[in-house]
């Protein structure tokens, strides 16, 4: 079948489900059904819209069709040496390039790349009329006023249907190399800022069980100089691999100790904020800015807690027995609410799109 004529066909079925006011689950590879509220609907598979429409390595742009595969994007953009900087977690075979900026998850070298709505440059999108909307471009410097198209970063396809994107890729840094230190987390979390706070090249950070790993990446010279002005255990490159993609896909084995009674919460945070003293396994990353914490604790305490240091929390995953009627995600203030309403209603006023998967009422 013809682009066309998918992109058609869709349009009729979006239309056919707002006028039966029957919800549409959107759903590309699937591997992160689990993130969000409880998923509802017809399952809308967006795999069919697939291929890479253009990219120019010189510019550092690809734009790309929802359904594509994200090894796919992510082959092409290595034959040229470069990378999607904020490093997208996969969480499974079969991830596509629409499902990850709509999940909007970051990875390891989030703190010192960017999220993955700084890297969204343009957008296309199909409302519940089933008409085409198109939004921002192809180059960096094209928005004048609101930045709609990095709305649809972390959406969770609340919004409309992705059909394309367009996005900034930086080159792959020339070396790279992980350094790990024997460390309290208090000590962690104070030299990772005052490393921050200098020209190091650190482009990731890890604490856990009295180990911090930093990740250097850039110029040659750049990476040898810090590695002398930090000291540490250099890591083996393999090793080192194998644990920074661990953290990203959540194949460590921190990740895989959740009991059934307790859920992995997101905690985001000032980075200078001292080790939560809460009961529970606790990793931290981002310069201590994201922390990992598994725990039996109640919804409640964790979030007054997370608050109480500045920042939330977010419930990523959960055992089977651990009670989830807290909500995934942070209550918003009113005022946010409303905005969001008012985004949902402009752009899915027949509110048939991933009913309920950022917040019950959405």
């Amino acid at each position: 079948m013809q682009d066309d004529d998918i992109v058609a066909q869709w349009a009729e079925r979006v239309r056919a489900a707002a006028a039966d006011n029957r919800p549409l689950q959107l759903r590309g590879g699937g591997t992160k059904d689990w993130y969000g509220q409880t998923l509802g609907g017809d399952i809308f598979d967006t795999r069919a819209y697939s291929g890479i429409v253009s990219y120019d390595p010189a510019e550092l742009v690809v734009t790309a069709r929802c359904g594509t595969p994200l090894t796919e994007l992510e082959a092409v953009l290595a034959e040229h040496n470069q990378m999607l900087a904020f490093e997208p977690p996969h969480f499974g075979r079969g991830a596509t390039f629409g499902g990850s900026i709509a999940a909007g998850i970051a990875g390891p070298r989030r703190a010192s790349a960017g999220a993955a709505r700084d890297f969204v440059l343009g957008a296309t999108l199909m409302n519940s009329r089933g008409q085409i909307l198109h939004f921002g471009g192809q180059v960096v410097k094209n928005v004048a006023g609101y930045d709609v198209a990095r709305l649809m970063a972390g959406s969770l396809g609340t919004l409309g249907l992705i059909l394309e994107l367009s996005v900034k890729v930086l080159p792959r840094p020339a070396a790279e190399a992980t350094l790990k230190f024997s460390m309290h987390g208090s000590d962690a979390v104070r030299k990772l800022n005052e490393w921050c706070g200098r020209p190091l090249p650190i482009s990731a950070s890890a604490w856990r069980n009295g180990t911090l790993a930093v990740r250097l990446s850039g110029a040659d010279t750049a990476v040898k100089t810090a590695r002398y002005m930090l000291g540490g255990e250099v890591v083996d490159a393999v090793e080192a691999e194998r644990f920074w993609e661990g953290l990203r896909e959540q194949t460590d084995p921190f990740f895989s100790t959740i009991p059934p009674k307790a859920a992995l919460w997101r905690l985001a945070l000032p980075s200078i904020t001292e080790p939560l003293q809460l009961p529970g396994a606790q990793l931290m990353e981002w310069n201590g800015a994201q922390r990992w914490w598994i725990t039996d604790t109640d919804a409640q305490t964790v979030r007054i807690s997370a608050k109480q240091a500045g920042g939330h929390a977010t419930m990523f995953r959960s055992g089977p027995s651990f009670e989830r009627t807290a909500g995934v995600f942070t209550p918003l203030p009113a005022p946010l609410m409303k905005i969001h309403r008012g985004l949902k209603a402009a752009f899915d006023p027949a509110r048939i799109f991933n009913r309920g998967r950022l917040y019950p009422d959405l």
